[in-house]
């Protein structure tokens, strides 16, 4: 199968064939039909795998420290390796997919083969994905529109943060994907909703469904418009989802907040505050992490353990389900959203040039039929000597690739498969060291 990834060496970003993935415990495997592209977050790996190493590590310091630290503790050679290693290794790009089971894990009884779901699948033709991360489409929803579903939770979640009132008055900074979105939402809310960008495309989107607009320019103040609109008395709260390098932006937030306003960051920008501009105003700034509780802990996306709905009411599945319920009920509108739908083989349509890329929306379609091989040939074969061992083997981590593979490599061992879990960094491993197969089954021969 195919699946798209990211050179963090190079910035490169292309296809590779991988194995299929098997079902694990607890997990849903999903042949994908239509995955989202988040040009902002994919756009912010394009451009840090194109910079070089010192603009890697102004954009990164919080990663230095963590590099100078290993430094101090394990010496500037093995940390240097570590680096390069990590660096040198493809990350699997996307996070919003769509598509039909066709196997299910041990333990997972909410899906069945043919169901329509959703997921945080990575842009490839087949994903396997834990349980607590799918949630089924309802018949009204296109699979196009599903694909919205993983964006749609991210918008929805710093909403939940916000904790709007009808009636209120709500910014919302930066009128990308997240923000057109969030705008819609908060809209149904019946909140009055000022959406501020720098693009009239969406601007006159975000008009046509009956929000307030402002076109950001060096000559407009949006602490007075905002004030103005909202008749002196200042917004309820802002949601940022604006990607910028400039304090501007908070700083602007929290002098358009009437007192006692607050402030949440979706989007991706510096944070140094003022304390005089929260101090005056008694205003409260939140972060939101990403599609909500359940982000980031292992027990409850990798094991499969639920939240108590009577404690933790919305947990990132169900923000999943609540955003598949609006584009059911057309309570959010997508579709106008969508700028193209381009094939998977086709990608380089979008990532050709992500920088200047125009496009509000862009989705990856999958129209061809994956064999279900569990291994597949990467490239290397040869024959092995009858009179030496051959070698098979299991788990493609960070030890195998730092210290088992290189040993394996200078004692000229015979290396015919390696397997791991999900089939990427196995095969990366087999290119790297000249492995014949890269397999997901340990059973393979």
């Amino acid at each position: 199968m195919l699946q798209l990834i990211q050179d963090l060496n190079s910035g490169e970003t292309g296809l590779i064939e991988i194995p299929i993935p098997k079902p694990q415990s607890g997990t849903v495997l999903i042949k994908t039909h239509r995955s989202l592209v988040s040009l902002g977050t994919e756009r912010m790996l394009v451009e840090f795998g194109k910079a070089n190493y010192l603009q890697k590590a102004r954009q990164q310091p919080e990663k230095v420290k963590q590099v100078i630290q290993k430094i101090q503790s394990d010496g500037l050679k093995p940390t240097m390796q570590a680096v390069f290693r990590k660096l040198g290794e493809p990350i699997p790009l996307g996070y919003s997919n769509a598509g039909e089971v066709i196997a299910v894990g041990e333990g997972v009884n909410e899906f069945k083969i043919g169901d329509r779901v959703v997921s945080n699948g990575h842009h490839a033709e087949i994903v396997c994905v834990p349980k607590n991360l799918v949630a089924k489409i309802p018949d009204e929803v296109s699979f196009e529109e599903a694909s919205f579903t993983v964006i749609g939770a991210i918008a929805l979640q710093g909403i939940r943060l916000l904790n709007p009132l009808f009636g209120e008055t709500i910014v919302v900074t930066g009128l990308g994907l997240i923000g057109l979105i969030a705008a819609q939402l908060l809209h149904a809310h019946g909140c009055r909703v000022i959406g501020l960008d720098i693009d009239d495309k969406k601007l006159s989107l975000a008009e046509s469904w009956g929000i307030t607009t402002l076109k950001i320019t060096p000559d407009i103040d949006p602490v007075a418009f905002v004030k103005y609109e909202s008749q002196s008395i200042g917004a309820d709260a802002v949601l940022i989802t604006a990607s910028s390098k400039s304090n501007t932006i908070i700083s602007q937030a929290a002098n358009m907040c009437r007192k006692r306003g607050r402030i949440v960051l979706t989007g991706v920008i510096p944070l140094n505050i003022q304390r005089s501009d929260f101090y005056e105003k008694e205003l409260t700034f939140q972060v939101s992490c990403s599609y909500g509780p359940g982000r980031y802990d292992t027990e409850y996306e990798q094991k499969g353990l639920d939240y108590p709905i009577s404690y933790v009411r919305w947990t990132e599945k169900r923000n999943f389900e609540a955003v598949l319920h609006a584009l059911a009920t057309k309570k959010l509108l997508v579709k106008p959203l969508i700028t193209e739908i381009v094939p998977l083989n086709d990608y380089l349509q979008i990532y050709g040039d992500l920088k200047n890329h125009q496009s509000i929306a862009s989705i990856l379609k999958y129209e061809a039929s994956v064999p279900m091989d569990p291994s597949i040939m990467v490239g290397y074969p040869k024959s092995f000597k009858g009179q030496k061992g051959v070698i098979g083997v299991i788990g493609a981590g960070n030890f195998t690739a730092s210290t088992i593979l290189p040993a394996l490599s200078k004692l000229n061992a015979e290396i015919k498969s390696i397997a791991s879990s999900k089939g990427l960094s196995g095969t990366i491993l087999a290119k790297k060291f000249s492995i014949q197969q890269s397999t997901t089954n340990v059973e393979h021969p």
